[in-house]
């Protein structure tokens, strides 16, 4: 795992800087402690930060050159698949000088070109410099585990692993756009290609660029997840299947030349890596971390039980209220992007407690998104089957049997079963137009498109897929996966030093869950299905009879306690209200209902904490 940067002055020919580079690449030091390195030619410079993690020795250096000296890389990530690759497409070839995955990079990329990332299994962004041609090529892992962040510049593009690297870019643009402060605000983070600067954008997962010697600059993608359930074959078909793809998810991700453990919540996902990992000689090493706020906020009991039945080294640590508060700006740093995933902080420190024992961690992240984890699922296939009982039917039955029970969320029911899913689905996390519209200032307000979250969201729904668990996981997988998810566990696990891997973002068991007939999925209530029946008599009962809990963070507790001072400070600063984004009345209002209990807020104001301290890190 490392962090890459580069500049390509196609425009200008200005030669690249290598002051400039050196400084982009210092900034990422955290993603890289073991080594750094700078290729520069004219106009074109590369830069490398590394953490060892195959091939320990000088010879994995970077940025790379091919054998025959054409091609020069810097790469960010694995490529697992890296043997098989070597021994399939260049056997007894005896030039390879070292055993990193970066030489096997660079020769397939010499042989197929962007052909070549059909071929990988792995998370990555790399880049690679065509010295002949003068060509530079960009590219980002199927579902966009690890990050590329790309600008055009008065001079020609400049590309990192990290936004605040390409801040170190004299004169560069900082200017926000108002329409992704409004994806902000819907959905608690900015999906798809764009980032809440305007001039600075990601590679979408899947894709590449290419920019060519006359300054050419396109994107193209090599794949496209698909969900097109194929003929049922039945369980005992399946079950092998997955149960096969899972294990060799998980043994290529074990292929390190440095020590592994694993994040354990507890939960099923994380257990079943722990699972299929046991009995292997090694005895492993597993992490936890909790609230010091009571049972609510600490779920390391069912860790501690999984620990406890596979025979673990485990490590735990307990975060208190002031931790979280200090960690703050660690996180908005670290994260760089506003993400309103609170959730982030216990897993930066986690992170910290890991790196201490380990240098590489696997986690249980991607099944929900790929099997249909989330309550919200349900509630969603529920209303689905609602809208189909005619509408004068539903009118009559709110208005006289449910609304005198007070069934007060009838009313919402029918507004959800009134729209088809791409009109009132917008993924786990959605924060709702009526706060949106609620929060925003007049004049702001006045400047916003009404239709604009329908032709933003537009984006991520695929016309084609029929079912509507397949139609949301597709949302899902687009949007709150990549740029949530995956954005939060590359950040805050890179901020110590530690690799994080994810076997259930295997492309090969991502493709297989895709096309898996959907009552596999869910079967009645039970979400992630053949999961648990592959899991079934392996998993301690406790572990695979609970129910799906996210990581609880006690937000409430903290703007009523130890953080509503903080919050005051932020939220009614001059800096804060002279930005004319929200109604400094009612965030006044909101700050002093929650912090006298009179009602609950903490999920807004996190939202404008975290954008305020954006702005004052990254936008001043």
């Amino acid at each position: 795992m490392c962090g890459i940067a580069g500049i390509f002055n196609f425009r200008t020919r200005k030669p690249a800087e290598e002051s400039l580079l050196t400084s982009m690449r210092d900034t990422m030091v955290h993603r890289g402690p073991d080594d750094g390195g700078l290729f520069a030619e004219a106009e074109l410079g590369l830069v490398h930060r590394r953490l060892s993690i195959l091939d320990l020795s000088p010879r994995g250096h970077q940025p790379m050159s091919s054998h025959d000296g054409r091609y020069v890389t810097v790469f960010n990530g694995e490529i697992y698949n890296y043997l098989e690759l070597k021994a399939a497409h260049f056997p007894g070839d005896r030039d390879f000088a070292s055993h990193s995955d970066t030489e096997v990079l660079l020769a397939m990329y010499g042989k197929l070109g962007a052909g070549c990332l059909g071929h990988f299994n792995g998370m990555f962004a790399f880049a690679v410099w065509d010295k002949k041609d003068k060509t530079l090529f960009l590219a980002r892992d199927r579902l966009g585990k690890k990050p590329l962040y790309y600008t055009l510049t008065a001079d020609g593009i400049a590309f990192a692993s990290e936004l605040k690297a390409l801040l170190e870019i004299p004169g560069i643009d900082r200017s926000i756009s108002e329409d992704h402060l409004q994806a902000y605000m819907a959905f608690g983070y900015i999906p798809g290609e764009d980032t809440l600067m305007k001039h600075i954008r990601k590679l979408a997962p899947g894709h590449f660029l290419r920019v060519d010697a006359g300054g050419k600059v396109e994107t193209g993608s090599y794949w496209s997840l698909q969900f097109r359930p194929e003929r049922d074959r039945g369980m005992a078909a399946y079950l092998p299947e997955f149960n096969n793809l899972l294990e060799d998810a998980i043994k290529l991700r074990l292929r390190s030349d440095v020590p592994l453990g694993i994040f354990l919540s507890g939960g099923l996902d994380s257990s079943t890596v722990v699972s299929m990992l046991s009995g292997n000689g090694a005895r492993l090493k597993t992490f936890s971390v909790a609230f010091d706020l009571g049972k609510e906020y600490d779920e390391t009991a069912y860790a501690r039980i999984v620990a406890r039945h596979f025979g673990t080294e485990h490590h735990e640590i307990m975060l208190s209220q002031q931790e979280f508060q200090d960690s703050i700006p660690h996180y908005i740093r670290h994260m760089e992007e506003p993400i309103t995933q609170a959730s982030a902080i216990p897993l930066y420190h986690i992170a910290k407690l890991a790196r201490k024992h380990v240098t590489v961690v696997l986690s249980g992240e991607g099944a929900d998104e790929m099997l249909g984890g989330y309550d919200i699922y349900n509630y969603m296939r529920v209303i689905d089957r609602y809208r189909k009982i005619p509408r004068f039917v539903r009118k009559g039955l709110s208005r006289l049997l449910f609304k005198p029970l007070g069934i007060r969320k009838l009313d919402k029911y029918d507004a959800l079963a009134d729209l088809p899913l791409e009109r009132g689905y917008f993924g786990v996390d959605f924060r709702g137009r009526e706060w949106m519209d609620r929060a925003f200032s007049e004049p702001f307000r006045a400047r916003m498109d009404p239709a604009w979250l329908d032709a933003f969201a537009s984006r991520f729904h695929d016309p084609a897929i029929r079912d509507v668990l397949n139609k949301m996981l597709y949302f899902d997988t687009k949007t709150w996966l990549v740029d949530n998810l995956l954005t939060k566990a590359d950040k805050m696990s890179m901020a110590p030093s530690l690799e994080l891997r994810c076997p259930f973002l295997d492309f090969r068991l991502v493709e297989f869950c895709a096309a898996l007939p959907v009552k596999y999925k869910i079967h009645g209530f039970s979400k992630k299905f053949i999961l648990k029946k592959t899991m079934a008599g392996r998993l301690p009962p406790e572990i695979l009879a609970r129910k799906k809990v996210g990581f609880p963070t006690p937000l409430k507790t903290m703007f009523q306690g130890t953080m509503a001072g903080y919050a005051s400070d932020v939220l009614e600063s001059a800096a804060f209200r002279q930005r004319g984004i929200f109604d400094g009345k009612l965030v006044s209002t909101m700050l002093a209902d929650h912090r006298n209990g009179k009602a609950d807020y903490h999920r807004e104001l996190w939202q404008m904490l975290v954008l305020e301290e954006w702005y004052r890190t990254f936008a001043a």
